[in-house]
């Protein structure tokens, strides 16, 4: 009996040695894959986490420096928030603390450029409608009505889509565009019926314009420029 079970022992042995031999190789290798990605995303996930209290703290200098009033410091820290956390949220909100501090500092190209980055790199689009907006409105104080526009004429997202509206007939208007500012006015007024205090605004620059937004249909046009 025993050397019955020996015999069924070895049978099973050889069974898995042969089964070892055949698959062994592609066992290990899964496993070397498998363990090998866990291992890379824990890593991943370490350096997210050691990157973003590093940001954290460059935000931090940046801070400091536009409370400071220091124009160097703050082109200076945010330079070194740009090159060593570019792709992080931090980053995005350097640039628009940094420019309006430029901008009150009488650096307007700086703050403009500020702007600019953030507006073609951010991964989020409320961060780039924001940095357009102020862009934009940065341009037309410049007299730069056309690069003005440039930067409202890709879509801006619902919550931003009005603002950009009423910030494109302020510029048609300087630029002697009546009938096309009034455009772009009716659709900010309609965009911005859950904002009654700025709605009131723009009611006041078609008001201006001979226009009352209630006694009209809604634009037939985009009230961009051409």
């Amino acid at each position: 009996m025993a050397k019955a079970l020996d015999l069924e022992e070895q049978e099973q042995l050889d069974q898995l040695k042969h089964f070892w031999k055949k698959y062994g190789n592609l066992i290990s290798w899964l496993l070397i894959v498998v363990l090998g990605g866990y291992a890379a995303w824990n890593g991943y996930q370490y350096w997210q986490r050691d990157q973003a209290t590093k940001a954290a703290v460059l935000f931090d200098e940046v801070e400091r420096a536009v409370m400071a009033g220091d124009v160097a410091r703050v082109e200076r820290s945010f330079a070194d928030m740009k090159e060593k956390f570019g792709g992080t949220h931090y980053a995005h909100q350097a640039a628009m603390l940094s420019a309006k501090s430029l901008q009150a500092k009488d650096k307007a190209d700086a703050a403009r450029a500020a702007l600019k980055w953030v507006a073609e790199s951010a991964p989020d689009p409320a961060y780039r409608d924001i940095a357009r907006l102020r862009l934009s409105a940065l341009l037309l104080d410049a007299g730069s009505n056309d690069e003005a526009l440039t930067q409202l004429s890709a879509p801006f997202t619902p919550a931003m889509a009005g603002l950009a509206a009423d910030l494109r007939g302020d510029i048609l208007q300087v630029k002697g565009q009546k009938s096309e500012a009034v455009t772009a006015y009716q659709i900010a007024w309609q965009q911005l019926s859950d904002s009654p205090d700025y709605r009131r605004l723009v009611q006041a620059k078609l008001n201006a314009l001979g226009v009352d937004p209630e006694a009209v249909g809604p634009p037939t046009a985009t009230g961009s420029a051409k």
